[in-house]
């Protein structure tokens, strides 16, 4: 833990600024208690954990303050930001830290966190691996990643993402961290914990790729000798998305990552239009296809599209996330009805008949989209 510290101290001082995310109280509250396996109860973990946190943070404070390096203590769970103007606060607060040159150390309350509100959680993301290293010898490591939605799963979801006997992570919410960070434009690398200083050479390096215009196949065999040399050591780096590509806006950061989903709407290629369009007003329910899961308003579901109104359910393909002005069963009602038929169905209606504002919609994916093999009509359908 002290090499952590003091190499976070260097990076600080190089003018780099530092957030630390620790996961640590579960482990302290074990040792603590004299216990060796993690119990499986939710409410006995998060005993331990409230036991742990004081632990872990009264020794970061220790090391740091040897190093005369101020701290922050950010305790948090994915309720605390189900909110915008909470999810703010809490950006903002992060900021403040920063600002005043001091390092937050960030972690999930895991005392009062349950499952249903966990950051870790997420069993959307579909790229795990490309080999085990765990239980294949012949693995080989993935140097580069320039599309993390281009790793393809070869290996058991459950292997690869268990973390230790005593944590909660494993390599698949270190890809999910990986997405999200890329999606705003952070770069992100995978390396061995144990060696904490490495990180040092790492920025270094990624800091020399940054100034060239090397292609991807380019940089992975520069990155092939320098490991080699052993002036790196053995890491994945996960390259931000172009500028063009990244969510640039803390409120649709918000919808796409900070809320769960409780359902789907399946939409057509007319309303997916519409809503792409730079002047889009908001989703109508003349497109809504099909509503999937249970929800109330004001609650976060996903988008999606399919070919035309005949094409199968199952080929419907995601392209965003919303919140919704209505319940699934009130949707359920209107769905592929005119705005102006929504009262008289109901017997009420949203000011501006939409079943999502603009403002509340984020559709991240028009290449994505079409990546995945599904065209675009250019002619209306309805």
């Amino acid at each position: 833990m002290s090499n952590i510290v003091e190499t976070v101290v260097r990076l600080r001082r190089a003018g780099h600024k530092i957030i630390i995310v620790s996961s640590g109280a579960i482990a302290f509250g074990m040792k603590r208690m004299g216990l060796s396996t993690k119990p499986s109860k939710l409410s006995e973990i998060q005993a331990l954990a409230s036991v742990g946190q004081s632990r872990l943070m009264a020794l970061f404070d220790d090391l740091f303050r040897q190093l005369d390096q101020p701290v922050g203590q950010i305790l948090i769970t994915r309720n605390d930001i189900v909110d915008f103007t909470q999810y703010k606060n809490a950006t903002n607060t992060i900021n403040a830290l920063l600002d005043s040159g001091t390092i937050p150390i960030v972690n999930e309350n895991d005392a009062l966190s349950v499952a249903e509100i966990k950051f870790g959680d997420n069993d959307t993301l579909s790229a795990i691996t490309a080999d085990n290293p765990r239980t294949n010898p012949d693995a080989k490591p993935i140097l580069l990643v320039d599309k993390i939605t281009d790793l393809s799963i070869k290996t058991d979801t459950e292997d690869a993402g268990a973390g230790s006997k005593v944590g909660t992570g494993g390599m698949t919410t270190k890809l999910i961290a990986a997405e999200l960070a890329n999606s705003v434009g952070v770069t992100t690398i995978i390396t061995l914990s144990t060696m904490p200083q490495h990180i040092l050479d790492i920025v270094s390096n990624i800091q020399e790729l940054d100034g060239t215009s090397k292609s991807i196949e380019e940089q992975i065999e520069f990155m092939k000798s320098e490991i080699e040399k052993n002036s790196i050591p053995l890491h994945t780096r996960f390259l931000a998305l172009p500028r063009s590509t990244q969510i640039r806006s803390d409120k649709k950061f918000w919808l796409l990552h900070g809320l769960k989903t409780r359902g789907c709407l399946i939409i057509d290629q007319g309303c997916y239009r519409a809503l792409t369009r730079k002047n889009r007003a908001g989703l109508l329910p003349a497109g809504v296809v099909h509503v999937e899961g249970s929800f109330h308003e004001s609650e976060c579901v996903a988008i999606k599209v399919v070919s035309d109104k005949s094409s199968p359910i199952s080929e419907a393909v995601e392209v965003g996330q919303c919140r919704v002005n209505y319940s699934s069963t009130e949707i359920l009602l209107i769905k592929g009805l005119k705005s102006n038929e929504i009262e008289s169905t109901l017997g009420f209606a949203d000011m501006f008949n939409h079943l999502v504002r603009g403002t509340n919609l984020y559709e991240p994916i028009d290449q994505q989209y079409q990546s995945k093999g599904v065209s675009i009509s250019t002619e209306a359908n309805r």
